[in-house]
Parts: C-alpha cells; structure tokens; sequence
C-alpha cells in the first residue's frame, strides 16, 4: 500500500514538472515573437519615413520632414546618421551639434570675502623677479589680471614713478599682486621710469603713466602710487570712490598719523572723471615734494574733498633707502599752479 502511494506521488511530482517546462516554453516563444515583431515594424517605419521624406522633398505641397534611424544595424554609430540626416536636411542640424553660450559671470561682491585684514609686511628676506613670477602664475605680461570668477566692478590702471628702485619694485610686486588678486579687481601697473639724471619730476611722470594707459584700454579708476609704500591691511581697497581718495595716510614715517590736513602724497586715486575735472597734475614741480600739495588743491578748488579710509586700516610701511641724486626737495613748493597736462 505504502509503495502504490508512492509511486502516485512521483507521477504527479512528474508531471508538474513536464508543465512548468510547458508553460515555461510558453513564455519564451510569446517574448521572441514579440521581439520579433517590434523589430519588423522599426524596419518598416524607417523604410516608410525614408520614402515619406523623398515625396516631401519631390511634391509640391511641402510640409514636415520626419526621419527614422535604423540603429539596430551591426557596425552602425549615431555618426553615420546624423551625417545621412546633414545630406537630406542640412537645415535640421541636431541640436546637440550647438556649442552653448557661456554663463554670464556674476559681479564682484563689494566686500571680497576672501581678504585678511592686517598684514605682516617685512624686507629682511631676498627678493627676486623669478620668486615674483613663481608665486603670481596668473598674472599676465604688462602686469595685468583679471578674476576669473566673477565681473569685476573696477578696471584699474596703477600707476609708478620710477628710478633707480629696483630692488624696492621687486617687494612691491611681492606684496600687491596677492593683494590686488583679493580684492577681486581687474589691473594693470605701469612703471614710469625717468631715463637719465636730471631732476626728477614726479607729477609729470603719472601724467604721463595716465596717457599711456588710456592707449591700453578704458580704465575707470586710476592709483598713483610710489614704489616704496606697501599696504599694511588689504581691507584698504584699491578702487576709486565717489571722491579722489587717500589711501596712504598713516606712514610708518610719520609714527602712522597723516603729517597734516591737506596732505594727499603717498599713495592716491582719481577716476577718469576726477583727473579730467582737475586737469591732471602740474608738470612744473622739479625734486621731491610740493606736487601733492598742488593736487589736493587742485581737489578743493573744483569743489570736491578727499575721501580717506579709517587710520586703522590706511597704515603703510616705508621701504627705508636714501634720498635719490637729483631729487632735492623743491625750493618753490608753492611755485606756478594749473598747468595742462599734455603740454
């Protein structure tokens, strides 16, 4: 009895094995055929379209172009088909061949976040133009950067009177391209060198630096500054305002107070609007000093005042050196007064 139940259950263990293998056979040829199927009617809707397109082209009437790839075909790329697409509409170009617009870059904050503040400004070490060069990769020929990251608000020409300072330009270049690159501007410096050995003239030689860099390119904003002052905090930003600025109004010099009220020497800027208003700067002041005494005059007298920044803030140090041949101090500081400045 035990055996004649066990034999049945076998059999019926059989044979439902014999119909999944059925059903699963089943499955298989629906999923093929259906395949199949797809296929067959992808090659007639590309053969249809193909013929479609030929009549459109060839009738009178015109109308919608469509085209059908076949891109189940061995050894076929999308390439192939989109240079057969260029053949038979060469004004439907596909719009993944369109190079994209650049995205507008955002402005400069007015306050770059990436300043530090007071800075630790020493000359001990050596300085060379290759150390300059090394530490400054961005920086182009003429001195000229711009940030790559946003549209900077100023464009800003700076401008050195220059002789003999060699070894003083290389610590200024050390120190104000990190700076200038913090505060987010787009500059350019230009060194004013005064060939020979006559007496020196200050003055001339930023209107002169003036001129040259309009030839370069439309600056907004122009710094003139002496190659021996550096920056002690680069909170003190080198841009214009709405008044001529000051920057440079506690020397180290003068124990980091300004010498006196209508004192506009050291370091200063002027829009393009500013430096027209005044006529630029007198050319008669020969040997050291009396020019910017001039200037903050010139500055009064067309009804503007100079704008300065907070004492903390406008220190900077003086790179100590003796007084050049042929830059005596002036004899007639308070000498002629309103010159123009191309003549």
């Amino acid at each position: 009895m035990t055996r004649l139940m066990l034999g049945r259950t076998l059999e019926r263990i059989c044979k439902g094995v014999l119909l999944l293998c059925l059903l699963h056979f089943l499955i298989m040829m629906i999923l093929y055929f259906d395949v199949y199927s797809q296929r067959f009617d992808l090659f007639s809707r590309f053969n249809n379209g193909r013929n479609g397109s030929r009549n459109n082209v060839s009738g009178a009437g015109g109308g919608h172009h469509y085209y059908y790839y076949n891109l189940s075909r061995p050894n076929t790329t999308l390439a192939s088909y989109l240079a057969t697409g260029e053949q038979l509409a060469p004004t439907m170009q596909p719009e993944s061949n369109q190079t994209p617009s650049p995205k507008p870059l955002p402005p400069c904050p007015e306050n770059p976040p990436g300043l530090v503040g007071r800075l630790l400004i020493e000359f001990s070490s050596q300085m060379t133009m290759e150390r300059v060069q090394k530490e400054n990769p961005n920086v182009t020929e003429g001195g000229r950067y711009s940030p790559p990251d946003c549209r900077p608000r100023w464009k800003v020409a700076i401008i050195i009177p220059f002789r003999h300072r060699e070894n003083h330009l290389k610590y200024w270049l050390h120190y104000l391209h990190p700076i200038l690159r913090r505060q987010k501007i787009d500059y350019g410096i230009y060194i004013i060198n005064q060939l020979g050995e006559d007496t020196f003239n200050r003055a001339k030689l930023l209107n002169i630096g003036y001129m040259e860099a309009q030839k370069d390119g439309e600056y907004d904003c122009f710094i003139f500054s002496d190659v021996d002052l550096i920056p002690m905090d680069d909170r003190n930003l080198y841009h214009c305002y709405d008044q001529p600025r000051h920057f440079a109004i506690a020397m180290d010099k003068f124990g980091f107070r300004l010498p006196y009220a209508g004192y506009f020497g050291g370091v200063s800027g002027l829009s393009k609007k500013q430096f027209l208003k005044i006529n630029g700067f007198p050319n008669e002041y020969w040997g050291w000093g009396g020019e910017d005494d001039d200037i903050y005059n010139r500055i009064t007298l067309n009804g503007m005042k100079v704008s300065r920044p907070d004492v903390r803030i406008g220190r900077y140090r003086m790179i100590k050196h003796e007084r050049d041949k042929h830059n005596e101090p002036n004899p007639q500081r308070d000498g002629e007064k309103g010159s123009p400045i191309l003549q």
